[in-house]
């Protein structure tokens, strides 16, 4: 998939040369993220482009005061959030803004600064042991893991590229012999585990080693980041501290095995969102040294562009916030204003069309990135050239090839200012961070979650829980099947909660519809999470006459062949206004609800019996109504959940949710439609439209073949809704008798208007 960089750097090597000898057109610094014409172009423009001389004068004022303060390079001894860690990544950072301030000042404080700190780091690094927490399958120098110690160098990389010419010769012989070839070896040579893997640890440490390689004109560096080393030196099986598998299958390793493994052909990034965003920054400028000293190998335009289609996945990857959905080992809050995304979205712009909706989400950063992409779209913002940005529905493919599952994302604008957003997941397990949360969904608005994915238990850079490191309840809780909005059978998790066995499968796309954006749907089918049951999840995000928000109707199906017990629950945000059937509390404590898989975190707050053939809930969250009505059996049983049990160290949340239990049978059908509705303003005190309109949810006809429903509102508006179960072709005509109605329809899935 790519061409041996050794023909196209033309190396000396093969006639005897040293193999750090390279003929190049331009030996010229900088050379990795600035060029020498970028430079002279943001000078001569300065004043034409506000936001972009907004972020230098920010970037001016702290690194400024950073200058004023004494050097501090301290021994590592902290976990991520403590004193030393902490130190040395502000140090990162304001080396790296130092670099460019002095590329665009030519004021020598800026490069006098950068000089002195690495020469301080080149004075002790020699002798610097392994970090003392040895807490991290690769633990590293200066920080805990050797991913962090990567990052430093991507950064600090980009600094020394910015003052090079203006270090003595000495002074570079010292940093590149004491400091950055001492460095990039450990990161590779004595690490091979954390290099030569598939994996957004190593994109870092494959674009750490090539920009130093590229910054000291080190062709045996840059060959190595591109290609990794020797596969045989890591033993299969060998997996990380987060059960991930670390020797790709096919022992592909290096830059360009990252790009060709790590994304599927639209751009889907396996490890998911959060992990992208992360990634997506060592990508990108990587790539960017790449363009700018070999543009023969056309990394920017590598496998049909694949670094555009990643950026752009991951503003479809957000909810209408701008949140990435937390999908998998994701921190909440993460949003399209880390800085990442100030660098990809700037790159997406500068380096793939200028498309001017782009400049919309670069003016809602409020900030640019320092060099010429950022300088390119803040010239185009002062021009006036910018569009709104519109993410629209679509589904991820996943997996190299695109048939490993994927993501969809179902989109719908209210009538009354806002949108709704769903997410459901059928992608496989995504690594050692992925999850056991086969065909599971959440639902956003404009103010947040609706229903939540959990994300991690984990609190990062935060020293006081666990050193920022993924807890334990990241293992017993987060990733388990009951924590997500997903069925789950015996109260065992997806492939009994062994990543060895999710990595053998993935669920498939049953079909995809969003033609109509007043219907569209998804269908999910899975036949490996439990041997013996194929489970089939189909939704809907529909506009109904009389409805000012749109509707999420959800059919999940499980069919096997032995009876079992079926557990789906519903992970809502907000607070509980009522249920309209009765419900008993234990007098005697909260019991705990399970013994494993998640349950044993789990408090019974609540026990119900389903009177009757449907069941609401409704609750209150963001000023905002929520109503869920759900078809039941007589007699299944309804639990209010409350997170927190066996949680001595209180690292969990303590959310709310609702299940239903259905038990005793080999299948299992749940259809629920959740309204959005009426508000609530705490300032006036006036509750508007509390209550939802669904008043009938009744199933007409559950077969092998086909599935039927309908819904009714308290003013009598009536529709059915039809599922094929067994063909999910477009072309398909279907017609099935349900009650005494006849309803024929083409293709998976159709509306019924009654009235």
């Amino acid at each position: 998939m790519y061409v041996k960089l050794s023909i196209i750097l033309f190396l000396l090597v093969s006639c005897g040369s040293p193999a750090t000898e390279v003929v190049e057109s331009d030996n010229a610094h900088p050379r990795l993220a600035w060029t020498a014409a970028g430079v002279q172009t943001i000078r001569a423009g300065l004043g034409e482009a506000p936001l972009f001389d907004q972020t230098l004068e920010q970037t001016k004022t702290w690194v400024d005061a950073e200058i004023a303060q004494p050097i501090e390079v301290p021994i590592p001894k902290d976990m991520a959030g403590g004193y030393t860690h902490e130190r040395h990544k502000q140090n990162w950072f304001s080396m790296h803004a130092a670099g460019i301030l002095f590329q665009l000042t030519e004021d020598a404080a800026y490069a006098i600064y950068i000089r002195d700190m690495l020469l301080e780091y080149a004075r002790i690094y020699p002798e610097l042991p392994l970090h003392p927490t040895e807490r991290s399958y690769a633990t590293g120098k200066i920080f805990w893991q050797c991913l962090n110690d990567a990052n430093w160098l991507v950064y600090v990389s980009q600094a020394y590229d910015n003052i090079y010419e203006w270090l003595s010769t000495e002074e570079r012989e010292i940093l590149e012999t004491q400091l950055f070839r001492p460095y990039a070896d450990f990161l590779s040579l004595e690490n091979p585990q954390f290099f030569n893997r598939i994996h957004n640890h190593s994109t870092w440490g494959n674009a750490a080693v090539g920009m130093i390689g590229l910054a000291m004109k080190d062709t045996v560096l840059i060959e190595r980041a591109l290609y990794g080393l020797d596969p045989d030196l890591i033993a299969d099986g060998l997996r990380d501290d987060d059960t991930g598998l670390i020797k790709a299958v096919d022992g592909g390793a290096g830059f360009l095995a990252q790009l060709d493994g790590s994304f599927s052909p639209d751009g889907y990034f396996t490890e998911g969102p959060y992990y992208l965003r992360y990634a997506i920054y060592p990508f990108l400028v990587f790539g960017q040294a790449l363009a700018n000293n070999w543009p023969e190998l056309d990394i920017l335009g590598y496998r049909d562009s694949i670094l555009k289609k990643a950026s752009w996945s991951l503003l479809y990857q957000a909810d209408p916030q701008g949140q990435f959905f937390p999908i998998n080992d994701a921190q909440k809050g993460m949003s399209w204003d880390a800085r990442e995304l100030i660098t990809a979205v700037d790159m997406a712009y500068f380096y793939y069309g200028e498309d001017p909706s782009l400049l919309s989400v670069i003016e809602a950063q409020a900030r640019v990135v320092l060099d010429e992409a950022g300088f390119a779209a803040a010239r185009a913002i002062a021009a006036g050239e910018a569009t709104s940005f519109a993410p629209k529905s679509m589904a991820f493919v996943d997996g190299p090839e695109g048939d490993e599952g994927g993501l969809a994302v179902l989109r719908a604008i209210k009538d009354e200012g806002g949108s709704v957003c769903l997410v459901t997941k059928y992608t496989p397990q995504g690594m050692g961070h992925g999850h056991f949360d086969k065909l599971s969904y959440s639902y956003y608005d404009e103010d947040g979650e609706i229903i939540q994915d959990y994300g991690s238990a984990r609190w990062v850079n935060i020293d006081q829980k666990g050193g920022g490191r993924y807890l334990p309840e990241n293992n017993s809780w987060a990733k388990q099947s009951i924590a997500h909005n997903t069925l789950v059978i015996n109260e065992s998790s997806h492939y009994q909660g062994n990543i060895r066995i999710g990595e053998l499968h993935h669920p498939d796309l049953w079909y995809f519809n969003v033609d109509d954006p007043s219907i569209q749907v998804v269908s999910m089918l899975d036949t490996n999470a439990y041997p013996g049951y194929e489970l089939k999840r189909t939704m809907l995000l529909v506009k109904l006459e009389g409805f000012p928000n749109p509707l999420l109707v959800d059919v999940f199906q499980a069919r096997g062949q032995q009876a079992a017990q079926f557990d789906l629950p519903t992970w809502f945000q907000g607070h509980l206004l009522e249920a309209d059937f009765p419900y008993s509390v234990s007098e005697s404590g909260l019991p705990v609800f399970g013994q494993g898989h998640g349950y044993q975190h789990l408090l019974q707050e609540a026990r119900g019996i389903a009177p009757a053939n449907k069941v609401q809930i409704s609750w209150l969250n963001h000023g905002k109504f929520f109503t869920q009505t759900a078809l039941t059996d007589v007699g299944d049983e309804l639990h209010f959940l409350r997170l927190g049990a066996n949680d001595p160290a209180f690292n969990l949340r303590r959310d709310p949710a609702f299940l239903i239990r259905k038990q005793g049978e080999a299948e299992a059908l749940f259809v629920s439609v959740l309204e959005t509705h009426g508000s609530y303003n705490p300032a006036d005190e006036i509750p508007h439209a509390p209550y939802g309109q669904i008043q009938e949810l009744d199933l007409l006809e559950q077969s092998a073949a086909y599935t039927v429903f309908s819904l009714g509102t308290m003013e009598g508006k009536n529709w059915t809704i039809t599922l094929s179960n067994e063909d999910a072709r477009a072309v398909s005509r279907h017609s099935v008798r349900a009650g005494s109605t006849t309803y024929e329809w083409e293709g998976p899935f159709a509306i019924h208007h009654q009235n």
